[in-house]
């Protein structure tokens, strides 16, 4: 059975005044959750709308559609799109988001997972409280924050993006701000990240590796192309790439930040086309010299 909404239930939530007294005028009192919210949302009260899905937070219903064009969405169970998204405004959904094509939002704001089969584009934010998962690629002018993120092809972020566990890209990554993960790092080509680098696990990729900033990893960082950043290079195992490792003027590069020195040689060794000329810790293992 959907929540009825009543106004002694409302104002125990602490409601701003002018959204109270719309509330009461237009007499949602004792409607169904949703449809008080869908009422706010054709009026243009999209901000309303989210305060009474942060407040009273999700339900246990599913609405499937075919297609969904909209100016502003505001869902407060699990969304089923079989084909693609259109939302210029704020997509907003308490539960699981599922599309079968295409999302291109301005905001997307998810109490559980996102799951796309294409691309995802946002204007502003995309979040999560759960993973995000497309099989093309991400694309966002703002911030991203989720659980983990995983894509079929490239991430673009025009702010940072922050994640409480991994990233599994497919193709290269293209961060504006910070790359932030609580765990690890992978992907399919080029790493470019104009802020902090900071993995607490371990970072892997097929193409280079640029920062704008430092780059920092719990355990190892492996690329098959360069591996240069603006400040520091630190990680807490090894450090392996095919090209060069260089850290910017006046910062160094450091291995087995993690591991007892005597371990080295096994957990922290440090392998490139030539020796970093600012190593300060690790394990340099000079390349084995090609066969004539």
């Amino acid at each position: 059975m959907d929540m009825e909404l009543t106004q002694t239930f409302l104002r125990g939530k602490n409601p701003c005044a002018a959204g109270y007294r719309w509330f009461v005028r237009n007499d949602l009192s004792g409607k169904d959750y949703q449809n008080a919210m869908d009422t706010q949302v054709a009026a243009g009260r999209i901000e309303d709308a989210r305060w009474l899905l942060e407040n009273f937070g999700p339900t246990h219903s599913v609405l499937e559609l075919d297609h969904l064009e909209a100016e502003h969405f505001v869902y407060a169970g699990t969304l089923i799109v079989h084909g693609d998204v259109r939302v210029p405004g704020q997509l907003l959904v308490g539960g699981k988001l599922q599309v079968g094509a295409g999302i291109r939002a301005g905001t997307v704001e998810v109490g559980e997972d996102i799951h796309s089969g294409g691309a995802i584009f946002c204007e502003t934010l995309l979040k999560a409280r759960g993973a995000i998962k497309a099989a093309w690629s991400v694309e966002a002018q703002g911030d991203i924050r989720a659980e983990s993120l995983r894509t079929g092809w490239e991430l673009r972020c025009e702010g940072k993006v922050q994640l409480r566990g991994e990233a599994h890209i497919g193709r290269e990554v293209q961060v504006q701000g910070a790359l932030q993960c609580d765990k690890g790092l992978r992907a399919g080509g080029n790493v470019q990240v104009q802020g902090l680098l900071e993995v607490a696990q371990g970072i892997a990729a097929q193409g280079d590796i640029d920062c704008g900033n430092h780059i920092q990893a719990g355990w190892g960082i492996k690329t098959l192309g360069h591996l240069r950043a603006a400040c520091s290079i630190r990680a807490g195992e090894t450090l392996q790439a095919e090209g060069e490792i260089e850290a910017g003027s006046g910062y160094g590069v450091f291995a087995g930040m993690n591991v007892q020195m005597q371990a080295w040689p096994d957990c922290a060794w440090v392998r490139a086309l030539r020796k970093p000329q600012s190593l300060v810790s690790g394990w340099w293992e000079e390349p084995v010299a090609a066969m004539a």
